[in-house]
C-alpha cells in the first residue's frame, strides 16, 4: 500500500511489463500528484548543486578569512564532489535494499549537521574534511531521486520527467550563486552554510510528509555484497548504460570545470564583483533551464538520441568560441557570458537525455544502484578534470586554460556518444 500524499493527492498504480520485463509502477496522470512529485523530488535534487553553488562568489572571502590559497579554497569545492561520488555508490544499493526512504532520510540528516559544522570551521583544512562528509550524505538526494523516477517512468516519459525536474534543480544553481553574493552583503561566508543546513532541514521534512516509499518490499534485493559487485561489474560491461553514463560524465565536467574556475576568473580576470559574478552564474543558469524545457517541448518530434547528439555538438561549438575568445587577449564579461550561456543551453539537451538512456536501460530492482554508478562517475570525472583547468604557471585558472579543459571535455563526451550511436546500429543492422 501507498501512502498519502498531502491536500488528499494520492499515488494510483498501474502494473505493466517493462522492456526488461520488470514490473514499474506509474503514476496516474493527475497534474497535481506529478507536480509535487517534481518539487519534492526537485528540492532533494538541488541539495547538492546549492551545496556546491552558494558559496562559490565566497572564494576570496573564505581564503583570506582562513589563510588559504585560492587552490586551497577550490579543494573545498572538489572535495564535495568526491564526497558526493563516493557516497552514491553506498546510498544507491542501499536503497535497493532498504527502500528509497530510510537513506534518503539519514543522508539528508547528516547533511544538515555537517552543514552547521562547516559554518565553524577553524582552517581550510577543517572544510575541507567537513565538506567531503557534506557531500556523502548530500548525495541521497540525486541518487535517490533519479532511482523514484526509474521506479515509476520509463522511456519518453522518464525524459519528460526529467526535463521537468531540470526545471527546478536548475533553480538551485541559478539562484545558488545570486543568493550567495546577497548573503555575503548582510554577513559573513558562514551565514551561507547556514542556510545550506536550512535547506537540508526543509528536504527532511519534505521526505517525511511528502514522499511514499515507491520500492515495495518485494521488489528490493537482499544485502549480498558479492552479488553488489556482480551488479556493478553487469553495469560497466554494459554498453547501453556505460556508453550514455561517461557521455553524461564528461558533459558535466565541462559545466562543472566552469563551476569551479569562474568565479575567480570573472572576478580577478574580467573584473566583475561577487554580485556580478552571480549574476552572470544565474543568467547562464537560465540557459540550462530553457534547454531542459525546448528538450521536454520536442519529446515526440524528435528521437532523444537526436535530442542528445544535437546538445553535444552545439557544446562544442560554444566552448571553442569561448576558448577563441581567451586566446584573443581582448576578452571580456558580456561575450564570455555569451557563449557560456549557449553551452548551458546544449547541457539542457544533454542532461535529461543521456540520463535517461542509462537508468532505462536496466531493471527497477537495479534503479539505485545503476543510479549510483551514474551519478558516480559524473562527479568523479566532473570534480577529477576540473581540477586540470588550475594546473598553470600561476597556479589559478585562467579563461584559457578553463576553456582548453571544457572544450577537450566536451569533444571526448560527444565523441564517446558518436562511437556508441555507430555500434547499437551496427548491432541493430546485424
Amino acid at each position: 500500500m501507498t501512502q498519502a500524499l498531502p491536500s488528499r493527492v494520492r499515488w494510483s498504480r498501474r502494473v505493466r511489463g517493462g522492456p526488461t520485463g520488470a514490473v514499474v509502477a506509474e503514476l496516474p496522470r493527475s497534474r497535481r500528484a506529478v507536480a509535487l512529485l517534481v518539487f519534492v523530488l526537485g528540492a532533494l535534487s538541488a541539495v547538492g548543486p546549492l551545496a556546491t553553488d552558494l558559496y562559490l562568489p565566497a572564494f576570496p572571502q573564505i581564503a583570506a578569512d582562513l589563510g588559504a590559497s585560492e587552490s586551497g579554497i577550490q579543494l573545498t569545492l572538489t572535495s564535495v564532489m568526491v564526497g558526493m561520488a563516493l557516497g552514491q555508490l553506498v546510498v544507491g544499493p542501499l536503497s535497493d535494499v532498504w527502500g528509497r526512504r530510510p537513506p534518503l532520510l539519514v543522508g539528508i540528516g547528516v547533511f544538515t549537521v555537517a552543514s552547521v559544522l562547516c559554518a565553524v570551521a577553524p582552517s581550510a583544512g577543517a572544510l575541507v574534511v567537513l565538506r567531503f562528509v557534506q557531500g556523502v550524505a548530500g548525495a541521497a538526494g540525486a541518487v535517490v531521486s533519479r532511482a523514484v523516477v526509474r521506479d515509476l517512468f520509463e522511456g519518453d516519459a522518464a525524459a519528460r520527467f526529467f526535463s521537468r525536474l531540470m526545471l527546478v534543480v536548475g533553480l538551485a544553481p541559478m539562484l545558488g550563486p545570486v543568493l550567495g553574493g546577497q548573503l555575503l552583503l548582510l554577513g559573513p561566508w558562514q551565514l551561507l552554510f547556514g542556510v545550506l543546513a536550512a535547506a537540508g532541514a526543509l528536504g527532511f521534512v519534505l521526505v517525511l510528509v511528502a514522499l511514499p516509499e515507491t520500492l515495495p518490499v518485494g521488489r528490493r534485493r537482499g544485502l549480498d555484497v558479492v552479488a553488489l559487485g556482480r551488479s556493478f561489474g553487469g553495469l560497466v560491461r554494459d554498453g547501453r548504460f556505460l556508453g550514455p553514463a561517461v557521455t553524461l560524465g564528461l558533459n558535466f565536467a565541462m559545466t562543472f570545470t566552469y563551476v569551479s574556475a569562474f568565479s575567480f576568473v570573472s572576478q580577478e580576470e574580467l573584473g566583475a564583483s561577487a554580485q556580478e559574478f552571480a549574476l552572470v552564474f544565474g543568467v547562464n543558469t537560465v540557459g540550462m533551464v530553457l534547454g531542459t524545457q525546448a528538450n521536454a517541448w520536442l519529446i515526440g518530434r524528435m528521437e532523444l538520441s537526436r535530442r542528445l547528439l544535437a546538445g553535444l555538438l552545439g557544446s562544442v561549438v560554444s566552448v571553442g568560441a569561448l576558448l577563441v575568445l581567451g586566446l584573443s587577449g581582448h576578452a571580456s564579461l558580456v561575450p564570455v557570458m555569451g557563449a557560456l550561456f549557449v553551452m548551458m543551453v546544449c547541457t539542457g539537451f544533454v542532461s535529461p537525455n543521456a540520463t535517461t538512456l542509462a537508468v532505462s536501460s536496466q531493471p527497477v530492482s537495479l534503479a539505485g544502484t545503476g543510479s549510483a554508478l551514474l551519478g558516480t562517475l559524473q562527479f568523479a570525472v566532473g570534480g577529477g578534470l576540473a581540477v586540470l583547468a588550475g594546473l598553470t604557471g600561476s597556479g589559478s585558472a585562467s579563461l584559457v586554460s578553463m576553456a582548453v579543459v571544457m572544450l577537450g571535455a566536451s569533444v571526448a563526451a560527444a565523441v564517446v556518444f558518436v562511437v556508441v550511436m555507430a555500434r547499437g546500429h551496427a548491432r541493430s543492422v546485424a
